[in-house]
């Protein structure tokens, strides 16, 4: 079966170029120049991976990615960009993007980045069917397939980035994890972006679980993570 490819990209030489590259590969490819009708598109078409330009009328890239997010948390999204400062990949990465692409950039590397994070998706779906629907974090309670973190007083809608790294840390929770393997498992390498990345979101959980007694993620110098639940 075709893979499904939601295109959204509004430079009509480019996107011609990447919608005709895609299909002779094997794709089933959605173009659309810009992404007013998001919702209606996603749940129509069913798409099984989202490639947004960033600068795009109406609404932007990231605008779209949170509104992907909320109809379905595990599609992968890449956005396709020019932009290359070190906030907008942050931005990219927090709405709910699972890679970036710099303009301009070759088919060959796009088509190898979509496998890979084709590949990501398959794997994290059996990872969270491993896990139950509710995990039990001491006071916490976390719903993986929901996205959410729920504390005594309130309801954290994570990131796909943090329910991810939450995962795996729930998967081995009270064990050392090794940081290449949790890259290798969320991104599908371990390059030094990655790992910057890692840091960011790993901070980002601590900070909920801050002043949480016997909930923390401690930080093995040289090897990787240990998830304290105690």
């Amino acid at each position: 079966m075709k893979k499904k490819v939601l295109y959204i990209e509004d430079e009509p030489y480019l996107a011609r170029i990447v919608k005709d590259t895609l299909e002779l590969r094997g794709y089933e490819v959605m173009h659309k120049k810009e992404g007013t009708k998001i919702m209606e598109l996603v749940n129509s078409f069913s798409p099984d991976i989202c490639l947004l330009d960033v600068m795009l009328p109406n609404i932007d890239g990231f605008a779209l990615a949170n509104h992907i997010r909320n109809i379905n948390p595990n599609i992968p999204v890449i956005f396709l960009t020019a932009k290359t400062q070190t906030d907008d990949l942050v931005k990219g990465f927090s709405s709910g993007g699972t890679d970036y692409l710099r303009k301009p950039f070759s088919m060959e590397e796009l088509i190898v980045r979509m496998e890979n994070q084709l590949k990501i998706m398959s794997r994290d779906t059996s990872a969270l069917q491993s896990l139950p629907d509710e995990v039990s974090l001491k006071q916490f309670k976390f719903y993986p397939g929901k996205f959410e973190l729920h504390t005594p007083t309130t309801v954290i809608k994570l990131s796909n980035r943090e329910s991810q790294i939450l995962s795996v840390l729930c998967a081995n929770m009270n064990s050392a994890i090794d940081r290449r393997e949790l890259l290798q498992t969320v991104w599908g390498d371990d390059s030094f972006f990655n790992s910057r990345n890692l840091d960011v979101y790993v901070r980002k959980l601590r900070g909920y679980f801050s002043g949480a007694d016997g909930i923390e993620i401690v930080t093995l110098k040289g090897k990787g993570y240990h998830f304290v639940v105690s």
